[in-house]
């Protein structure tokens, strides 16, 4: 997969595709009895436009998982949910309500 491409087959001229991969691991005993880590890669797709927040698209992209090619959706957009730049997130707290 490619680490970044434009995306503009949805209209989306300024906006980009970027990619993270994450591993996930967990502690295993190979067959010599020794602790090892076994590591699975994540690969995680994000939409990036300008003056928004970073949108993950990893679930409405289609991926040949043979060849690493990337088929983006033309109606992208519509597909994906409204996000929020990090500042603008309220974290709800419990104990301040009034009884």
């Amino acid at each position: 997969m490619a680490g970044e491409s434009p995306s503009n087959s949805n209209g989306d001229e300024k906006c980009r595709i970027a990619e993270i991969l994450q591993h996930n691991c967990f502690p295993t005993t190979d067959r010599f009895g020794r602790d090892a880590v076994h590591c699975t890669p994540i690969p995680r797709l994000f939409r990036i436009c300008p003056n928004g927040p970073a949108v993950e698209v990893t679930r409405v992209v289609d991926i040949d998982l043979a060849t690493g090619f990337v088929e983006i959706p033309k109606a992208l957009g519509q597909k994906l949910p409204k996000g929020k730049a990090w500042r603008d997130v309220v974290k709800h707290d419990p104990s301040f309500e009034a009884e």
